[in-house]
């Protein structure tokens, strides 16, 4: 029994990370790469966006796509971290969806890509009314959080006064780099990277910044993103804007486009090379006995993070202790998990099952 149970959970585990092309982008040309892919998607996502929402209307779709999956009568608020252990409700990580509006303790309507920023202003039309980036948010920690421009941190969220500069927190910053990417492909320079986040411009071909390329390989997709994206996709859905996230679908599409460390291929079937640091880890056993988990390499490992597959972090060592080109990570709980690997800049991402 314990063996097919362990099956069954390896089966599932798969199919979440290795996913079927989705028939919605039939005709791409997936062997292309840069500015011609870039063209392709950006075309797609547009023509395919037939329902715009009203900014009033957006209130009744994050009451659906930002539910907590662990409490269906609360919404997550992106930029959280915590429900009440420290009494601070603005960093809470999730709150009953019907307490919304604007007031303090209530949750609203979070521009991910700010309003201001955008070139021209983006309004509360269009490209200010897109559900794909707009979150739920607590309303303090949302005008904390303001027009300031992301970038690099640690931890939970936070914000450098010199800099004038914002960090969403280890769990977001995935979200928020796969967000700001499709506002990009689909509304152009209105919504430019280099307006709301802090990074180099060098390499990309264009205006992408290697903040959102490094910050989409660190935090992998969620199982949350994932069933967000396939309800705005739908557009018989009574909130449903008819278009998707590539970036959900596939993170690999942003290494195609615009380069960086590689980014998983969700698809299996768009990279054809496996980075020189990914080729040098080893993960075992797998599936995990006994609670832990040993990590094989001959390079210094800088970070070991293990995520269950809604993206929580579970557990975070920074310069883990190296026994003969080993780490170890234990105290593991049954169960299904990503296992974050970062060494010199570059991010390896494994698979584990715990049983």
């Amino acid at each position: 029994m314990l063996k097919a149970k362990i099956t069954s959970l390896l089966f599932l585990f798969v199919s979440f990370v290795v996913a079927q092309i989705p028939a919605y982008y039939n005709g791409i040309d997936f062997t292309s790469n840069g500015q011609a892919l870039k063209n392709e998607l950006a075309a797609r996502i547009s023509d395919s966006h037939v329902n715009q929402l009203t900014y009033s209307q957006i209130w009744e779709a994050l009451k659906i796509v930002d539910l907590d999956p662990n409490n269906s009568n609360n919404v997550l608020l992106i930029y959280g971290w915590e429900n009440g252990s420290d009494g601070d409700a603005t960093n809470d990580r999730s709150r009953n969806k019907d307490n919304n509006g604007g007031n303090n303790g209530q949750w609203n309507r979070e521009h991910t890509y700010p309003q201001s920023v955008g070139t021209p202003d983006l309004g509360q039309v269009g490209p200010g009314a897109d559900a794909h980036m707009l979150r739920a948010c607590d309303v303090q920690r949302n005008n904390s959080r303001g027009n300031r421009r992301f970038a690099n941190g640690s931890g939970s969220n936070s914000y450098s006064i010199g800099t004038n500069s914002w960090y969403p927190g280890d769990e977001w910053r995935g979200d928020i780099a796969r967000m700001m990417m499709y506002m990009y492909l689909r509304y152009g320079n209105q919504c430019l990277p280099t307006n709301v986040g802090v990074g180099s411009t060098a390499g990309t071909g264009d205006d992408m910044i290697d903040l959102f390329l490094n910050w989409n390989v660190q935090d992998p997709v969620s199982t949350f993103e994932i069933n967000r994206n396939n309800y705005l996709a739908n557009s018989n859905n009574t909130w449903g804007q008819g278009n998707r996230n590539p970036f959900i679908d596939n993170p690999y599409l942003a290494t195609k486009i615009w380069g960086g460390v590689p980014a998983q291929d969700t698809w299996g079937t768009l990279s054809t090379e496996i980075p020189v640091f990914e080729s040098t880890v080893s993960v075992y056993p797998n599936p995990v006995k006994d609670q832990i988990v040993y990590i094989q390499t001959e390079n210094t490992v800088e970070e070991i993070v293990l995520m269950n597959i809604n993206g929580q972090y579970i557990q975070k060592v920074n310069h883990p202790t190296k026994v003969q080109n080993t780490y170890s990570l234990d105290g593991l709980q049954s169960g299904f998990y990503f296992l974050q690997i970062t060494s010199n800049n570059q991010t390896v991402t494994k698979k584990i099952v715990v049983q």
